[in-house]
């Protein structure tokens, strides 16, 4: 019966079959220390050639790196490791002699990794990284499902924009005419939240802005959420709570990959804490005391995010934004009619914006004239305006892109790294 690496702690002096890679290996004399991963994690493995049959010396001579085999070992604790383990071989098969493997122990450029993306992944940092990915997806489900949010799919071709079609792929959808590929579920979450109250979503969308910074791809994760009866304050507050449950449960199931990667958490524990929350307004007059040339009016720049954030142990809420800035579903706020009630969060540590949210416009006549407005008009949106006609009630909800969250948590330099195989504008391949 094959046992995980992940599991090893439960097989100390015990026998256990391993089934894996040779990830890497060296030898010293009669001694050979072959490095296995099988998925769930990495361990050593020891063979003495004194220890093994002659023939199992000989398979570990022709060994090459990504090799593929079953070893059956006793599990030791590490001499010299506190809380680490090893396997001392008893006997190893071969599954398969891997060809001289292309990733070699030395710097490659960014191109040649993402050229050799499929076995890049293999490497230890891209393991730890689509690790914390895994409970990052993971602990939003359960963060929703624990607060009665229902999961609902929405669909991937839209036959309208949510934000304007500038930056959506177009598509010859049968007879139907040209339809998009979709920039977020928020629209059809909206319809949803009729009918089951509290609703999130989870899936690709895809935005065709021409950019080429390490917080940009062309296709990405995104998760969204509407809540009925919720307003602006509210809306915030279980953004916050939903940035602090992920990186508890990371800190939580991910030691092995910060150590792996190197992250320094001290940061991430700070986040169980308050967030700050600045109104637009309030931003702009901070950032111009800081420095900035912004004014009011201008979107908030990388080098703003970072001068807000520089000295703020914990993610900062820039709330209530100029309406001309802003979609047409954003709600007016009414203490001041050029501001809408939404938000941005921006993470600290120069991770930019990692969630968008916003309470909705539920008046009809109020949302009819925001559409004309924006010149969406058309019959793409009657369906969305009918949510409106028929019991319609002040919600909210947010987006927060996957990938972002990944980059800050993981401390992935560029955001190519927290997807398997990512997209960009020059890249479609592998």
């Amino acid at each position: 019966m094959q046992q995980y690496i992940k599991d090893i702690v439960k097989f100390v002096d015990k026998e256990v079959t391993i089934k894996g890679w040779v990830h890497n290996m060296r030898s010293s004399g009669s001694i050979a220390f072959l490095e296995i991963r099988d998925g769930s994690g990495f361990i050593q493995a020891i063979v003495s050639k004194n220890e093994v049959e002659e023939g199992v010396w000989e398979a570990v001579q022709k060994l090459t790196q990504e090799s593929a085999i079953e070893v059956l070992g006793n599990v030791s604790a590490h001499p010299k490791k506190e809380g680490e383990y090893e396997v001392q071989v008893v006997s190893l098969s071969v599954v398969q002699i891997a060809e001289e493997y292309p990733i070699a122990k030395k710097e490659h450029g960014p191109d040649f990794l993402l050229d050799n993306r499929h076995l890049w992944l293999r490497s230890k940092k891209q393991w730890a990284i689509q690790r914390i990915r895994d409970v990052i997806i993971s602990s939003t489900y359960s963060f929703f499902q624990e607060r009665g949010f229902t999961k609902i799919d929405t669909p991937i071709f839209t036959p309208n924009a949510c934000e304007g079609a500038t930056e959506l792929f177009s598509i010859e959808y049968f007879d139907e005419g040209s339809v998009y590929l979709t920039q977020s579920g928020q629209l059809y979450l909206e319809a949803a939240i009729m009918s089951v109250g509290k609703a999130f979503d989870f899936g690709p969308v895809f935005r065709a802005e021409k950019s080429k910074t390490r917080k940009h791809l062309t296709e990405f994760w995104m998760m969204n959420a509407e809540m009925a009866f919720a307003e602006h304050t509210e809306n915030m507050d279980v953004q916050e709570k939903l940035v602090q449950y992920i990186v508890a449960s990371c800190l939580e199931k991910c030691p092995k990959e910060f150590s792996i990667l190197e992250r320094d958490i001290a940061p991430l524990q700070a986040i169980a804490q308050p967030f700050s929350r600045l109104t637009y307004p309030e931003a702009v007059e901070k950032l111009q005391k800081l420095g900035s040339n912004i004014t009011f009016g201008d979107d908030l720049g990388a080098e703003d995010e970072e001068l807000l954030t520089k000295d703020s142990v914990v993610p900062i809420f820039i709330h209530k934004w100029p309406k001309s800035m802003k979609p047409f579903y954003m709600k007016q706020d009414p203490e001041n009619s050029e501001l809408v009630l939404n938000n941005d969060l921006i993470g600290i540590e120069n991770a930019g914006e990692l969630i968008g949210g916003s309470q909705r416009e539920d008046n009809y006549d109020a949302l009819v004239e925001e559409i004309k407005k924006d010149g969406l008009e058309g019959p793409e949106y009657e369906w969305y305006l009918d949510l409106r006609k028929y019991g319609s009630v002040p919600h909210s909800g947010f987006g927060l892109g996957l990938e972002r969250m990944v980059r800050w948590v993981s401390g992935a330099q560029h955001i190519r790294e927290t997807i398997p195989f990512p997209r960009m504008i020059n890249r479609v391949k592998p």
